[in-house]
């Protein structure tokens, strides 16, 4: 999705056009994110730190009475729809599946849907690790809610977001990215525990920036990678099970005990678990680092994230790295990682709020000297989660 100006304002009175019905259309926005720290530790249960930004998914939306779910994205140039009683897993991970997918787990969890005319645009880059997705479903959900009379429960829309994903789109993903679009606050980044679901936002500092370094190399998340990488995890905590029972996720495993039963683990799965082990507690760490306006420790933890993830989880690129390793020989950066499940898509980078613009451009100079991919790189601020416009 680009940055086209006035965009959100657009979408009412487009919604009518396109739709050719009168009325005014209930509008719904919800925000991407990038993750700070703590990349793939959702789905072991976890700690992770992402922040909301100002790029966001809007959805305008017209009931209907006919029992019809029908979407047009304006990005696409393409209208589809389905009937609600006829919605029904798997999806085929196209942008269609997130507002379908969003509307059969309302159904699913017994809440009455009203039929509708959707209309879908925004400008959260596509298929970058920005969480273009969530953003999708959780504004569909916010939308149908209100449309249908339902009341608007962000921790049970975020989980039932996290279940469109995993049964009607098919990616095994964990539920960062619905808490942030629901949960997020402005001017704070926010520390989620997986686990018990608990969330606490973390001030931001105003000296501080985060700038997204867009690849321009895209990826799917329902390619068979990041389940596999999913399944690595599940797989070692079988193993592990079998030392001590209690052992629920990789969140209960220090690395002397995954050490001392190293010999049980095949040695990729034995590196994925290294991995996540030593990333589920950094989102502690770099909160307290942010909190305390700490840059440098904040920095350095992001630095130690990205080669984990390049060496021990394999999920880094070869664009990834060189957009990383470009960011931190620039003096006003602190340190860089991938965000999101990698395979392409986005990087961050940690920098001095008065050296974005020299760093962005000469960065990006640089990146551009050794790739033509169609990349970019913007600032982001903290926003706050799914409402209503």
């Amino acid at each position: 999705m680009t940055d086209r100006s006035g965009w959100i304002s657009e979408l009412g009175p487009r919604a009518r056009e396109v739709f050719g019905r009168p009325g005014v259309p209930c509008i719904a926005a919800a925000p991407g994110r990038v993750n700070l720290i703590g990349e793939h530790t959702d789905y072991n249960d976890g700690w992770v730190l992402p922040m909301a930004i100002d790029r966001k998914v809007g959805v305008a939306a017209l009931p209907r009475d006919d029992g019809v779910l029908r979407a047009r994205s304006v990005i696409f140039g393409e209208t589809l729809e389905i009937r609600l009683r006829d919605l029904a897993p798997p999806g085929r991970a196209e942008w269609f599946d997130y507002v379908a997918g969003t509307a059969w787990a309302l159904i699913s969890a017994g809440h009455s849907l009203a039929g509708a005319d959707v209309l879908v645009d925004g400008d959260v880059p596509l298929g970058s690790g920005l969480s273009s997705s969530a953003a999708v479903e959780m504004a569909s959900a916010r939308a149908l809610c209100e449309i249908s009379g339902l009341s608007w429960d962000p921790v049970a829309m975020a989980l039932l977001g996290q279940k469109t994903e995993w049964e009607y789109v098919g990616v095994k993903g964990g539920v960062m990215d619905q808490f942030t679009a629901t949960m997020a606050r402005e001017g704070h980044a926010m520390l989620l525990d997986c686990r018990s679901l608990e969330t606490s936002p973390v001030p931001f500092p105003e000296d501080a920036a985060v700038v997204v370094l867009d690849t321009g190399a895209s990826r799917s998340l329902a390619g068979s990678a990041y389940n596999e990488r999913s399944a690595s995890c599940r797989e070692a905590v079988a193993a592990l099970k079998s030392v001590n029972p209690e052992i629920r996720a990789l969140r209960d495993v220090d690395l002397v005990l995954l050490e001392r039963t190293r010999d049980k683990l095949e040695p990729t799965v034995y590196r994925r678990a290294c991995h996540v082990i030593g990333e589920i507690r950094r989102p502690l760490l770099m909160a307290d680092a942010l909190a305390s306006s700490d840059l440098e420790e904040a920095g350095r933890l992001m630095n130690e994230s990205h080669k984990s993830l390049g060496e021990l989880y394999e999920v880094s690129s070869f664009e990834l790295d060189l957009f990383t390793d470009l960011a931190r020989r620039h003096p006003g950066c602190y340190g860089a990682r991938l965000t999101g499940a990698g395979f392409g898509g986005c990087a961050i980078a940690l920098v001095k709020a008065e050296d974005a613009a020299d760093f962005m451009l000469t960065v990006h100079a640089g990146y551009r000297a050794q790739t033509d991919l169609p990349s970019s790189v913007f600032t982001v601020r903290a926003e706050s989660g799914a409402r209503l416009l």
